[in-house]
């Protein structure tokens, strides 16, 4: 298992980190702005990072364009 933000485990079909990743970009879409909220998520989130050791996120799309250009380059 690499240890990006995208990747998945074998034991679950969800991302690494991704439900916290998700549950904060909610948080910060809802009105009334609530930043305890939020601060508590982010908080969440780092320490699931540190945790699962992940070094970067990316989103499906990104990887789909990178390896377009990648093997346009060739």
């Amino acid at each position: 298992m690499d240890q990006s933000g995208v990747s998945q485990s074998k034991s679950q079909s969800e991302p690494v980190c991704g439900k916290e990743a998700l549950d904060l970009l909610n948080c910060v879409t809802q009105s009334p702005y609530d930043q305890d909220k939020c601060l508590r998520l982010l908080q969440s989130l780092r320490d699931c990072v540190l945790n699962k050791k992940v070094k970067k996120f990316s989103l499906a799309d990104q990887e789909q364009q990178e390896a377009n250009t990648t093997g346009k380059k060739a």
